[in-house]
């Protein structure tokens, strides 16, 4: 039979929850320029962000009015992939569209 030790199981659970971080979060943006189009920019917010249609159309004229929008706020490596996702879909449609991520 083992024996258990209070003491042991106490100080690995201290280290663990001590250890125990949030990852850093990072906002994706999108940025307008004149030559993307409205319905391009709701149809990947849709597609790429899994935004309504009523959140693609406020998102897009908030990017529209302001210069830059924020689609989401993502860990680094989903911000990042998100980010390539809109330029790559951007470039086969010919769009210019930039999208950027800066940590929360």
């Amino acid at each position: 039979m083992t024996g258990q030790h209070p003491e042991t199981e106490e100080q690995v659970e201290q280290e663990t929850e001590q250890e125990v971080k949030e990852p850093p979060m990072y906002r994706v943006l999108l940025h307008n320029d004149d030559y993307t189009t409205m319905e391009f920019v709701v149809e990947l917010l849709m597609h790429i962000f899994n935004k309504s249609i009523e959140e693609a159309t406020r998102i897009m004229l908030n990017v529209h009015r302001s210069g830059k929008g924020v689609c989401g706020i993502y860990t680094y490596e989903v911000a990042e992939t998100k980010v390539e996702m809109v330029h790559e879909l951007a470039n086969k449609r010919g769009f210019p569209l930039k999208s950027t991520m800066e940590k929360v």
